[in-house]
């Protein structure tokens, strides 16, 4: 016999439970369980005490015959066709909970390639605006949009330039080799096309207060060189270690094993950014990264802009790569809607012994503070020119996956390497094993939450999607179905890292595209209407049309209530189903 107890619901009020919540028993195999219900009634706050407010959960199990067949709704159901896929082939239980996004470059720009990426998972597709024309961009996103005409659900995501003040460019399309010994000719002078062994800043002041002997780091360690003469403003160098040169490649100068620290001037978003975020607009992207956060300022500015200037929901992630940025993390979190771990650039300006703990640390605080979080660069970087990755690699892959972050980006792999698609594979497969393997550990060891909400309405629903997860572990449910208008309860449960797959069904398409980015959600597209009840109903119907379902089958439903309408609602609810 398994029993379920009574659980009681807190907040930094007080929230009472009339009765137990359910009793389980197991018997043949099959769960019998009697329902009991606990209901939320409003009441009035003093101070930080709650009179006449009793917590809001409701557990039935048999469908009560309620189907309603709502006149005027399609019946559509758009949940992506490679996750569809996945469910009929490895069940509730087998589905990929950590999202992928790829970088799109000239090796996988074409529509055929862009497709073979989708079939292996990717999530979301970047565009990095510091390669290539808006037309080239342009052309990107219009292929991508075609393929979730056939399908697909695939966010797009900008990434800004950002100051340029530590970029050079080559000037040829590819990544060059660069030999040891070789002489270059590190240059501000603006020039069209490429000249050999000459490196183009894009920043007039780039060599002030660069010494003779100092080093040039290039993208974190792909080569390096030491100056060896100053000529004016350009420095002319010799390469002491030997390797690739990306176009538009970032660099550092080191001193005797120490960062060359500059301070320059420059916003955070330059005349070409805001270009680049208008383009975002009018393309109706669903992500832009904001390069070189170093605090909470200029995130704050960018989402009040969009909110101005976008009909549609535009999420604004921090990229956290540079030292400052570490020191204002939390507050820049707190603004963001999510977060990018820029582990090449942040190599540069902290230890690499530093990078593991950092990366650590910063997909905590982002789970505690209920925001996603992307780690990105050189996850699978010998991809780039071998089909294989090193032991070492998937080791970190998989050690990304452990921590629950959200996503892993690829970088170069998919952009100018010659396996992407055996990259994206490799994640697969890596981060579906690992994800095996810590599930099991997860529902042992519930992580206690870092309350978020300040409302009564933010903190039941917070109270509500704890408590759903973990009543969906212990009950060791199939899945979890939440209705959502803005995904903010499909979130809260994607933090608690539940073992079920997180169904959201929401009938907002900006809301769907961003929910791509949460961890173990996937998105359905749906038409919902003002009656609850009929919304569960009517989804678990629809579900269950499409064989996503089967007989047997054991699911939550949770049911988001919006704060305008809180005031009228006498309860929110969490129910079991059992599909019949």
């Amino acid at each position: 016999m398994t029993e379920v107890s009574a659980m009681m619901i807190r907040a930094c009020c007080n929230f009472v439970a009339k009765t137990s919540v359910l009793d389980v028993k197991r018997s043949d195999s099959r769960l019998s369980v009697i329902g009991r219900t606990v209901w939320c009634d409003r009441g009035r706050m003093k101070g930080r005490v709650v009179t006449g407010v009793k917590a809001a959960m409701q557990v039935d199990l048999e469908d009560d015959e309620r189907l309603k067949r709502l006149d005027g709704l399609e019946a559509t159901l758009g949940l992506d066709v490679v996750a569809e896929r996945e469910l009929k082939e490895k069940g509730f239980l087998g589905m990929r909970k950590t999202k992928f996004v790829c970088t799109i470059g000239p090796a996988c720009c074409a529509i055929e390639d862009l497709e073979k990426l989708a079939l292996e998972g990717m999530n979301i597709a970047r565009l990095n605006m510091c390669h290539n024309k808006k037309e080239w961009h342009y052309d990107v996103i219009r292929k991508i949009k075609k393929l979730n005409e056939k399908g697909f659900c695939i966010s797009v995501m900008i990434d800004t330039e950002g100051s340029q003040i530590h970029v050079v460019d080559h000037g040829a399309p590819f990544s060059v080799k660069v030999e040891d010994g070789s002489n270059w000719l590190f240059t501000a002078e603006k020039f069209e096309g490429s000249r050999p062994f000459t490196v183009q800043a894009s920043y007039e002041g780039f060599s002030e207060g660069i010494q003779v002997g100092d080093s040039i780091v290039i993208d974190g360690g792909m080569a390096s060189f030491e100056v060896m003469e100053k000529i004016g403003n350009d420095l002319s160098c010799k390469c002491t270690d030997p390797g690739l040169f990306l176009p538009r490649a970032k660099c550092s100068f080191w001193r005797d094993g120490r960062l060359v620290m500059r301070k320059h001037e420059s916003p955070t978003l330059s005349s070409k950014d805001w270009s680049d975020i208008e383009f975002g607009i009018s393309e109706g992207v669903d992500f832009i990264a904001l390069s070189f956060v170093n605090s909470a300022d200029s995130v704050k500015h960018l989402k009040s802009y969009l909110s101005a200037k976008s009909a549609k929901s535009v999420r604004v992630l921090a990229k956290i790569e540079s030292l400052e940025s570490l020191q204002n993390l939390e507050e820049i979190i707190k603004a963001s809607d999510g977060i990018m771990v820029a582990r090449g650039d942040l190599g540069v300006e902290i230890p690499l012994e530093q990078i593991p703990a950092v990366q650590e640390e910063i997909t905590s605080v982002c789970r505690e503070l209920n925001k996603p979080v992307i780690v990105a660069s050189q996850l699978l970087e010998s991809m780039v020119e071998y089909p294989t990755p090193t032991r070492a690699e998937v080791a970190d892959v998989s050690e990304v996956v452990r921590q629950y972050a959200d996503a892993l980006m690829l970088c170069g792999e998919s952009a100018i390497g010659s396996y992407g698609q055996k990259a994206l594979s490799v994640l697969q497969i890596a981060s579906s094993r690992m994800e095996l393997w810590s599930g099991e550990e997860n529902t042992k060891h519930f992580l206690p939450q870092h309350q978020l909400g300040v409302s009564l309405h933010d903190r039941i629903a917070e109270e509500i999607c704890n408590s759903a997860a973990e009543l969906a572990n212990k009950l060791s449910v199939d899945a979890i179905f939440v209705l959502t208008k803005q995904g903010h309860m499909a979130s809260l449960l994607s933090r608690n890292r539940p073992s079920p797959p997180i169904f959201a069904l929401t009938d907002d398409d900006s809301t769907r595209m961003a929910l791509n980015l949460q961890w173990g959600v996937f998105p359905l597209r749906i038409d919902l209407s003002d009656d609850i009840e009929a919304n569960i109903s009517r989804g678990i119907e629809l579900v269950k049309s499409k064989g996503l379902v089967k007989q047997g089958d054991f699911v939550l439903m949770v049911s988001e209530i919006s704060a305008a309408r809180a005031a009228s609602m006498a309860s929110q609810s969490i129910q079991l189903k059992s599909i019949v």
